[in-house]
């Protein structure tokens, strides 16, 4: 049976339509649908419950040796009230999942797929280490993220904590009108935002209004999992189950720059040093389409006549208004500017590699 999050009913109250994703019921779009959704949030602003994601506390005397064993990214790096983009992978380098790390006090949170929650919980529990706690506060955890080019201005109304010096990747502690929240400046679409984390589900009400009341002047609207989805995408980062898998690897997928294979040993280094050493063989490669059709997941991809991969990411991007997705092709047509075709429904058409993100013009700053 598919839980809720604390805004379901909300959700429902403003006619979203409601699906079964990663074992929650969640809103995929509202009343005016994906394509609106997605320029509200590239334009202006818009707001997301993510309370479906997972949250993990690491804590105890050997945290740090611990998550940075089941991390290829140097957690050793980041200061407190910092987070840090990393992938946990399998002892042959393929990919557990890609995750958050914030460090905060005395303890690390690990923010994690919802599909993969109960599977990343289980691998970390294997590889716990002595005089380290592990605990998963996923369902006692709320989460609503504000993106867009105005989220500073809305979400500064509320909170006293001065935003403008909260940087890309860094999170406080304060509080919403009397209630306890992380409030960190990260986001997965390219464009400025904030994610609001509490426990206290019996305020999920009170404070999904007070950032609705706070965005009205901008026009504030709710955005579902479609628009996510495409946001993402033009922006080339990874979606788990279909850019990144337990068979593909970080180096591959265009992720090394947080493997640090220098940092010392962790699970999966001495497989991702061999692949690097003997260079990848293949790579996931954004392309755009030259002819009109939509990428499909799972439509196979040809250059020179013959089959050289499958679409893992695909849509039309809304404000490309153009086909747009990724693949794993043969490092021989990874370059920019490859041609390749895309078989749409029978169809070969042409497409180009491109470099990456599709969406260059984000408000993003880093």
């Amino acid at each position: 049976m598919s839980k809720k999050t604390p805004f379901y009913q909300i959700h429902k109250n403003l006619g979203a339509k409601i699906t079964d994703f990663a074992g929650f019921k969640m809103p995929i779009h509202y009343k005016k649908g994906i394509v609106h959704e997605h320029k509200k949030v590239r334009n202006e602003i818009g707001m997301f419950d993510l309370s479906h994601m997972g949250e993990f506390i690491v804590s105890g005397v050997n945290a740090l040796e611990f998550v940075q064993k089941t991390n290829v990214n140097d957690v050793s790096k980041i200061e407190v009230g910092q987070c840090q983009y990393s992938q946990m992978c399998y002892p042959d380098g393929g990919i557990v999942d890609d995750l958050l790390i914030y460090k905060d006090e005395d303890n690390y949170m690990l923010v994690v797929n919802a599909s993969n929650i109960e599977k990343d919980f289980q691998w970390l529990q294997k590889n716990l280490l002595e005089e380290v706690e592990l605990k998963d506060i996923s369902d006692e955890t709320a989460l609503i993220a504000v993106q867009g080019p105005k989220a500073e201005p809305v979400v500064q109304k509320l909170v006293e904590d001065n935003l403008s010096q909260l940087r890309y990747y860094h999170f406080i502690h304060t509080e919403i009108s009397g209630v306890d929240v992380i409030v960190s400046r990260t986001g997965y679409t390219g464009e400025d935002g904030f994610e609001i984390y509490f426990n206290d589900f019996d305020k999920s009400k009170k404070l999904w209004n007070l950032v609705a009341e706070a965005g009205a002047e901008f026009d504030i609207e709710p955005v579902g999992l479609g628009a996510r989805d495409t946001l993402r995408l033009e922006m080339k980062y990874p979606l788990y189950g279909n850019d990144i898998d337990k068979n593909t690897n970080p180096l591959e997928a265009g992720l090394r720059w947080f493997v640090k294979l220098d940092k010392g040993n962790f699970i999966g280094r001495e497989a991702l040093k061999k692949v690097k050493k003997e260079k990848i063989q293949r790579k996931l490669i954004p392309f755009v389409m030259q002819e009109r059709g939509i990428p499909r997941p799972h439509y196979k991809i040809f250059a020179e006549g013959k089959e050289i991969g499958e679409v893992r990411s695909g849509t039309m991007s809304p404000s490309l208004k153009k086909g747009i997705g990724t693949g794993y092709v043969h490092r021989d047509y990874m370059k920019s500017g490859t041609e390749i075709k895309i078989d749409v429904r029978g169809k070969k058409l042409k497409a180009k590699v491109i470099k990456p993100p599709f969406y260059k013009d984000g408000s993003l700053k880093r």
